[in-house]
């Protein structure tokens, strides 16, 4: 039993995070984070009491962040994904091709989609 999360380099990767601490926190059990970007995950919000695990994406430079995290979903024992996802136009959400959406459609697991709260400007 384990809580996957998938970051990004984005505000809504470190929301995901967040969320996917919290959600393994009140479940008691270990976080698997998919790591979407180039660069190294923060883990230093990461409670020292949690286990967790990093998965870089690995296979071709062009490879499909949506398979990635859906390919690492068969290989462990997860029983949610966390993603973060951005908020979108109405024309934005009729247009198919985004990552979160494709993990929402595709995911064989229950998913927890964290919003990033809108900024005042």
């Amino acid at each position: 039993m384990s809580v996957m999360v998938a970051v990004s380099d984005s505000p809504e990767g470190a929301a995901a995070l967040a969320a996917g601490v919290a959600e393994a926190n009140q479940l008691a059990t270990d976080l698997i984070i998919v790591n979407l970007s180039l660069t190294e995950v923060d883990t230093t919000s990461i409670p020292s009491t949690l286990n967790f695990k990093i998965i870089e994406r690995k296979g071709r430079d062009d490879r499909d962040p949506a398979e990635a995290v859906l390919d690492e979903i068969q290989d462990h024992a997860v029983d949610r994904l966390v993603i973060g996802i951005k908020r979108r136009s109405p024309v934005g959400k009729a247009l198919l091709g985004s990552i979160s959406q494709r993990l929402l459609l595709d995911s064989p697991v229950p998913v927890v989609a964290v919003k990033v709260g809108l900024q005042d400007n």
